[in-house]
């Protein structure tokens, strides 16, 4: 069988990562590029990623990808290609362009040349053309254009795969599902393991780690726009979603806990673990970081503090960044620690000495991901060995 092509984009930093977890949903020649993963396989393959992949944030399938000087090659790219084939006239559509070095002056008149000639080539077959919906489209169009090259894709996931819709709801600046669990496979924790967000927020890292101590694939009780191609084969995907609930644990108590300083946090994450069905499975408590013990006599501590926009807030924690350190240093000798942030003075004044420092992506915001090892009689120099590991 001749496979198909795919690009699965994911937050950057995470691209070797994402990798490795395709490749366990059975994707081929998966290689990491800027902002995602390109791979190959069948439509088992998309249905699983889909349906599994924790860290991607579409699966988007290649139908095209030639060269170009202007907007009339693009518009014959996208003539030419048997629209008709792939999914119904009544269905609505949606383009979305993005390029990185495009030497055309318009995205917008690119998108615009897309969508007609998609529609063109169903009027010059069918007859009728498919209606833009730019809100909940059954069909998502995707073009990229770099320098020299135009490649079109097919979204197979409709909503973005970070939408767990467990999440309902949120506390300010959370971070996305897919880099909370891409954050964890980075630190390398395991089910089984103690873990603790001490200022959880909403929850995020506590839903994505009991999802994965059960077992739980992310996409199940969603949608996903495959399901509106016409090569939707409904027996294959029943199939991928019957070993998804088979590979399930039941749901008891894992050592996984969370807290935070604020009850209004606390209420919003017991919310959510409780809307999610995981109320008997996760710890969480409202506590003061600088007051709480480790849970454990190992494990680890993932989290995400608090950002300092205004002024008064970058005080704050520059006073709270060296106390965090030594309750560190004095409560948790013996654990991992993650702390994953924005501020690049963090670093500094928490007084300690990361043995990895990983440039990651919140949307467009630079971040960090520093690993702390919390070896008994304080903090050693660990050699760094990896170039995109080292610090700044």
């Amino acid at each position: 069988m001749t496979p198909y092509y795919f690009f699965a984009p994911c937050p950057r930093g995470l691209e070797p990562t994402l990798v490795a977890e395709l490749e366990q949903l059975g994707a081929s020649f998966a290689k990491a590029c800027d902002g995602g993963v390109q791979f190959q396989g069948d439509w088992q393959t998309c249905y699983r990623a889909n349906m599994e992949s924790r860290i991607a944030s579409r699966i988007l399938w290649r139908v095209a990808r030639n060269p170009y000087v202007g907007e009339a090659d693009v518009y014959e790219t996208a003539r030419a290609l048997p629209w008709n084939e792939w999914f119904a006239p009544a269905s609505t559509i949606r383009v979305n362009v993005a390029a990185i070095k495009c030497p055309l002056r318009s995205l917008d008149f690119v998108t615009l040349k897309i969508k007609d000639a998609v529609c063109d080539k169903f009027r010059s077959t069918v007859g009728c053309r498919p209606s833009v919906d730019t809100m909940q489209p059954d069909i998502r169009i995707h073009g990229f254009l770099d320098a020299r090259e135009f490649s079109l894709y097919i979204d197979t996931s409709g909503d973005a795969l970070f939408k767990r819709g467990l999440r309902k709801n949120t506390v300010e600046a959370p971070i996305r599902e897919n880099l909370a669990a891409g954050i964890l496979a980075l630190a390398g924790w395991q089910p089984g393991i103690p873990l603790l967000d001490p200022m959880c927020g909403s929850g995020t890292f506590l839903l994505e780690a009991v999802q994965i101590s059960l077992n739980i694939a992310p996409g199940l009780g969603r949608s996903f726009a495959f399901e509106k191609l016409a090569s939707f084969d409904r027996g294959q995907w029943e199939q991928v979603k019957e070993a998804a609930l088979a590979r399930q644990k039941p749901r008891t108590l894992q050592p996984i806990f969370g807290s935070d300083l604020y009850g209004d946090a606390v209420a919003v994450a017991r919310a959510n673990l409780t809307a999610a069905g995981f109320s008997e499975t996760v710890t969480l408590k409202q506590a003061n970081l600088l007051e709480i013990s480790a849970p454990a006599a190992s494990g680890f501590l993932v989290t995400n503090p608090p950002y300092g926009v205004r002024l008064s807030e970058q005080q704050e924690l520059a006073e709270f960044y060296p106390k965090l350190g030594d309750v560190l240093k004095k409560k948790f000798s013996g654990w991992n620690a993650y702390i994953f942030t924005a501020d690049p003075f963090l670093p500094k004044l928490i007084r300690l000495t990361p043995s990895r420092r990983v440039p990651l992506f919140n949307g467009a915001l630079e971040c960090r991901l520093l690993e702390y090892k919390m070896v008994p009689g304080g903090m050693r120099r660990v050699k760094k060995t990896d170039v995109s590991q080292q610090p700044d």
